[in-house]
């Protein structure tokens, strides 16, 4: 069944058990439509060269730039991935030269990773080539419709912002707080 456009509120699904939202004023969103545009989209800007990298590669790549030094722990908990498997993937970051790992000196069982000017330039060539992929779409565009996108832009970066429900941390427990990178 479709999802029903609401105003400002879509219907949340947890483990498949539906539950209404209250909806607030305003124009009606169809958030089922929003979220495969968004998927499509984003799929459409990775299906590039990433460098020989794997997506989960680039996203650990892109945290380390915009957090480290990092631990190799708190690193693996930004990811939401396993510790065993952040070690390999690190592993095939430092043999293609884009990120240092580095022994912590008071805590012989840590390591910490930092960014190399090779993962930079890396990081900001593929920033380049999806952005102007992503410009040359625009001119698809008719000038209205870019009217509405740029109008949309404030409340699609809030909504790429947002923290939801289930990753908050918890009094004080939870994820180390780095910030989210997309």
């Amino acid at each position: 069944m479709p999802a029903a456009p609401v105003a400002g509120a879509t219907d949340s699904h947890d483990n498949g058990n539906r539950t209404d939202r209250q909806a607030k004023p305003g124009p009606a969103v169809d958030a089922a439509r929003l979220r495969v545009a968004i998927m499509r989209m984003s799929r459409r800007l990775r299906k590039h060269e990433l460098a020989g990298l794997t997506p989960t590669q680039l996203s650990a790549l892109a945290t380390v730039e915009l957090a480290g030094p990092v631990r190799l722990g708190d690193l693996a908990a930004a990811e939401r991935i396993a510790p065993s498997t952040l070690t390999r993937l690190v592993s095939v970051l430092e043999e293609c030269g884009y990120v240092l790992r580095c022994a912590v000196p008071e805590d012989a069982r840590a390591s910490t990773v930092t960014i190399t000017d090779t993962g930079h330039s890396v990081l900001d060539r593929i920033r380049q080539e999806t952005t102007s992929l992503l410009a040359d779409s625009l001119l698809l565009l008719a000038p209205d419709q870019l009217a509405a996108l740029a109008r949309a832009l404030p409340a699609l970066e809030q909504l790429a912002d947002a923290i939801p429900a289930d990753q908050r941390p918890h009094s004080g427990r939870g994820r180390p707080s780095l910030p989210s990178v997309t």
